[in-house]
């Protein structure tokens, strides 16, 4: 167990320092998500609505968790060491938990500034919308890191991440909106963490399927 923990910790730190030197994933996704909360601030009527605007939040979160997911898999594919990486003489869960570790650890990162821009625009988030997030940031990486892994082997890798993972992300959203609006968030909140356990543990157990095909 400890030399398996080791390894995703190895992976993942692979992962932040590749960020960290090249600078190209983080800066894209803080952009994008701060640029659609101005865009939405001047078009959306004023009095729009708290539903409206927790809406608005979720598509900017999901969008911008896409395409971090997008660019997951980037070093691999073009340093041309994604089967080296298979290979690799450690278990092949451990690959998408370190992964995925990475990808929560940018997500986290861009929303501790998007959070608080989303407040100073709209309107400011309770403990339960927070929670809400939290949980499905889990969700978006576990599902989401499977499906990049899937996607990366494809041309049309742009084309088929999207239609692999929102459909998946719809639940999510749905528990992530009612756990900041509904007078009962907690009952969305075990929705989602529901949905983390079991899409999890499918993921942790199909992934050296999936990367051996």
């Amino acid at each position: 167990m400890t030399g398996y923990l080791a390894d995703i910790a190895t992976l993942a730190r692979k992962d932040l320092r590749l960020e960290l030197r090249a600078r190209d994933t983080l800066p894209a996704m803080l952009l994008f998500v701060l640029s659609t909360f101005v865009v939405f601030h001047f078009a959306l009527p004023q009095g729009s609505g708290e539903t409206a605007a927790q809406g608005l939040l979720w598509v900017a979160l999901v969008f911008t968790a896409l395409l971090g997911l997008t660019r997951s898999w980037a070093p691999e594919r073009e340093g041309g060491v994604f089967d080296g990486l298979v290979l690799a003489p450690c278990d092949r869960s451990a690959i998408w938990l370190g992964k995925a570790a990475a990808v929560l650890v940018f997500l986290v990162a861009i929303e501790v500034v998007a959070l608080p821009a989303f407040a100073l625009f709209f309107e400011p988030l309770d403990g339960a919308a927070v929670a809400g997030v939290a949980l499905a940031n889990l969700g978006i990486c576990a599902v989401g890191t499977l499906l990049a892994a899937m996607a990366a082997a494809s041309r049309t890798r742009e084309l088929i991440l999207p239609l692999l993972f929102l459909p998946l992300a719809i639940p999510l959203v749905v528990g992530g909106v009612g756990s900041a609006i509904s007078p009962e968030p907690g009952r969305y909140l075990l929705f989602l963490a529901l949905y983390d356990a079991v899409f999890a543990i499918i993921c942790w157990a199909s992934f050296e399927y999936v990367v051996t095909e």
